[in-house]
């Protein structure tokens, strides 16, 4: 039977986890509640700007526009391709990180297979928000760019368009023939997958994720058949909403990464607090019994001395 003073210490050890957890459970619930509003009070004018670029392609004969324009290569090219992959900056977040790791190696793998069977050959660099994951994957030796940092907690537009930027400008520059954002999408608070979406050059399924699913078909015109008139001319408004577009996804993204980091730390926390209630209830029992067996053993002494002084 173990001391009961180390167990008195192991309950109160595991007590203090207990509540430990249970701060950061209840301080992740309220991150991730904050954060997921916001993203709500947005979403209305980004999926509209989707919509509006959806309904001057459909109603353009033409729209030439460098971030719509996917490079054709041929065998003996080389596909250059840029990740920004949207980790946390802490642990306790059960495999949430790691998930965000796996998903990055395998997109990279398959990116350079895929090229390799066309004769094709692939150059990458990771650009990682947080730092767990961008640690793991410079052990791991992937090319992951150094002097890009940047936090994925708190995320507001400014940060966004900051990011979203760096995006553009490496785009223009021809730095990248094509750049991908990694993150988590929150479907729902029991359900995050991660996903790797192609932000430039917008695809179509890139930009119908923006779009409710009722609004596909429907247009955004005040009358069925009717048409939007553009000013000063289809082109040139189009030019201004992919900027917003490419906000708009960059910003979606940190939004959704960090609600699904606190929705993933929340439960994770959760466990480990009902894991400690569970370890109290057996440290509680195991401290009874030795307490019972201390007490059994003080009586059996008293009784033994009685009995010997009786004899005597």
């Amino acid at each position: 039977m173990e001391n009961l003073n180390a167990i008195k210490k192991r309950i109160k050890s595991v007590d203090d986890i207990s509540q430990m957890t249970n701060a950061m459970q209840l301080v992740s619930s309220a991150k991730m509640r904050r954060s997921l509003a916001l993203h709500d009070s947005v979403y209305p004018f980004f999926s509209l700007c989707a919509e509006s670029m959806q309904e001057i392609r459909n109603n353009t004969e033409k729209i030439d526009n460098p971030f719509f324009r996917l490079e054709q290569k041929k065998e003996g090219d080389t596909w250059k391709i840029g990740y920004f992959v949207l980790s946390g900056d802490q642990g306790l977040a059960g495999a949430y990180n790691n998930n965000m790791v796996k998903i990055t190696q395998e997109h990279v793998h398959s990116k350079i297979l895929e090229n390799t069977s066309k004769n094709m050959k692939t150059e990458y660099k990771l650009f990682v928000f947080g730092k767990l994951a961008r640690e793991k994957l410079m052990r791991l030796g992937y090319n992951v760019d150094p002097e890009f940092s940047f936090p994925i907690s708190e995320p507001n537009y400014y940060q966004a368009k900051r990011v979203a930027s760096i995006i553009r400008r490496k785009f223009l520059a021809e730095e990248f023939d094509l750049i991908y954002l990694i993150y988590t999408r929150m479907e729902s608070a029991s359900n995050m997958v991660p996903d790797a979406v192609r932000l430039v050059p917008v695809d179509n399924k890139s930009l119908e994720s923006l779009v409710p699913s009722d609004a596909q078909d429907c247009g955004i015109a005040l009358e069925k058949g009717s048409k939007m008139e553009y000013l000063p001319d289809p082109e040139m408004v189009f030019d201004y909403l992919i900027d917003t577009y490419i906000n708009a996804v960059v910003y979606g993204a940190m939004v959704d990464a960090y609600a699904s980091e606190q929705t993933a730390r929340l439960t994770a926390m959760d466990n480990a607090t009902k894991n400690a209630e569970d370890m109290m209830k057996k440290l509680l029992l195991i401290s009874n019994r030795a307490r019972q067996a201390k007490i059994t053993n003080e009586l059996t002494e008293i009784i033994n001395g009685a009995e010997q002084a009786g004899n005597l």
